[in-house]
């Protein structure tokens, strides 16, 4: 072999052709998190429900078999989630205050319902911990005076989710 087939060539990609390494890698963890188990949340709505949405949601899940109570009880709570994020960016005090009060009560129903013999566990489960997490984005837009409630609510949320991940874990 020659010596030049063995010597490194150069590239010919400018200096100002280059991609920083910084982005590179930010687009390669992009890509990398958009097959991971994480993408299950894609899957889930994060959009804001309208006031009809939450009133069924509501209703089948006050008037659902207690096995089923837990699943749609946290499908209530995310939905009241999105809503109250969007009245706490929009700068609706009132609303927000309302909704995190709703969420809380319906946070402790899933405790309580857990009692029950339930089906959709896991599924109950995944939702609730992308809810507690997009809750948690949603902390700083609170006002300061709301943050205790706020905060309160999260800790509602973490600890249904909570909850939730042992009774998983007990099946």
């Amino acid at each position: 072999m020659t010596a030049s087939l063995l010597r490194p060539t150069r590239c010919s990609i400018s200096r100002s052709q280059r991609i920083p390494l910084s982005l590179l890698a930010a687009s390669l963890a992009l890509t990398a998190c958009s097959y991971t188990p994480c993408a299950r949340a894609a899957a889930i709505d994060d959009s804001v429900p309208t006031p009809e949405i939450l009133a069924q949601l509501e209703q089948r899940a006050i008037h659902a078999s207690p096995r089923e109570q837990v699943y749609l009880y946290t499908e209530l709570v995310h939905a009241m989630t999105e809503k109250a994020a969007r009245e706490l960016s929009d700068g609706d005090d009132s609303a927000a205050q309302a909704t995190l009060k709703q969420i809380n009560h319906y946070a402790h129903l899933i405790q309580t319902s857990l009692e029950r013999n339930t089906s959709k566990l896991k599924n109950a489960e995944m939702l609730m911990q992308h809810t507690t997490y997009r809750f948690a984005q949603f902390v700083h837009l609170a006002p300061p005076d709301d943050k205790p409630q706020v905060q309160a609510t999260l800790q509602e949320l973490t600890q249904a989710n909570d909850a939730l991940l042992s009774q998983v874990f007990q099946h």
